[in-house]
């Protein structure tokens, strides 16, 4: 008879009969670790620079902030205002777009043709952010003047579409689409590995009970994926937050605080007010650019932060 001494155990792992780390595993927790620390570090001091170089920009001369203010917040709050403008416009284009071509990837396209597919949309990550606004103020900006002046025809009576048309067509809608077909390989890679992650037999059994693929999609596969979806989002919003180049070329831009999207008068973002002033000779319009710059980083990670809590609390509540 077989007793419970004669049966062999299981060998114990590697790592736990050695009882400590290879030198393979202290040298890469040493390499992960440095990583980390590297970006606290420059995240802690691009932060100290900005705010040390940037403070005397809180309380500069009236005359420093131009005709429009007579104080920094004056002069800073239709900045913020742009910036959240432009990224709200880019994300209500750009997320449904993402959201639609990751799904179209991982649960629709054959193989065949969903690999040529996502290679293409994640080479448009790599394309600079001048050429997107040269072709934004070149291209794109003279093909939407009939749409601009038909939306101010038929739909003048919103306050968005108020009119008059700009006669160039370079406006903050303009922009916004611009930033929105810059978002969207973010959204989409990220996306798309989330959705691929969704476990297979959850996708089964939905469709095993006679759902549709559609019904499968929106019971098994969004809920187990709405984390990486939220994370996806904030990091296209993080791409229009900070964009420089495309928005400034795009933009002849002014200070001002305006729901009006087609018209040549434009609301400015931080980033490109900061692109398009900082050649200035008097270094105390450097220094309000500068502090408007740590506003954006503080602003910006704000966002970041909330959209970090976010997924952490939808995490917790799944365990």
């Amino acid at each position: 008879m077989t007793t419970t001494s004669d049966v062999e155990s299981p060998p114990e792992p590697e790592l736990a009969r050695r009882g400590s780390f290879g030198l393979g595993d202290r040298v890469f927790s040493g390499i992960a670790l440095a990583a980390g620390l590297t970006i606290l570090v420059t995240l802690a001091a691009v932060f100290v620079f900005l705010a040390i170089k940037g403070a005397p920009g809180f309380s500069a001369d009236t005359e420093v902030y131009g005709p429009s203010a007579t104080d920094f917040w004056g002069y800073v709050g239709p900045l913020i205002y742009g910036t959240i403008l432009a990224a709200v416009i880019a994300l209500l284009i750009a997320v449904p777009f993402s959201f639609a071509l990751a799904l179209f990837i991982s649960h629709y396209a054959p193989r065949r043709i969903a690999a040529p597919v996502a290679y293409v949309i994640d080479l448009l990550a790599a394309v600079p952010s001048v050429v997107f606004g040269l072709w934004g103020a070149r291209s794109l900006a003279v093909a939407s003047q009939p749409v601009q002046r038909w939306l101010g025809d038929h739909l003048g009576w919103l306050p968005f579409f108020a009119g008059p048309p700009s006669s160039t067509g370079r406006t903050i809608l303009v922009a916004g689409v611009v930033l929105a077909i810059m978002c969207i390989p973010i959204i989409t890679a990220i996306s798309r590995e989330v959705f691929a992650q969704t476990p297979r037999l959850h996708e089964e059994a939905a469709l095993a009970l006679g759902a549709t693929r559609w019904e499968m999609i929106r019971y098994a596969v969004f809920p187990h994926s709405r984390s990486g979806m939220v994370a996806a989002v904030m990091l296209g919003l993080g791409r229009a937050l900070g964009e420089t180049m495309a928005v400034a070329m795009v933009l002849s831009a002014t200070p001002i605080v305006t729901l009006n999207l087609i018209s040549s008068t434009n609301p400015a973002t931080i980033a490109s007010n900061i692109a398009s002033k900082y050649n200035a000779e008097d270094t105390r319009i450097q220094t309000v650019l500068l502090a408007t710059g740590l506003v954006l980083f503080l602003f910006t990670f704000l966002v970041n932060f909330a959209a970090r809590y976010i997924v952490g609390r939808r995490e917790r509540k799944l365990k």
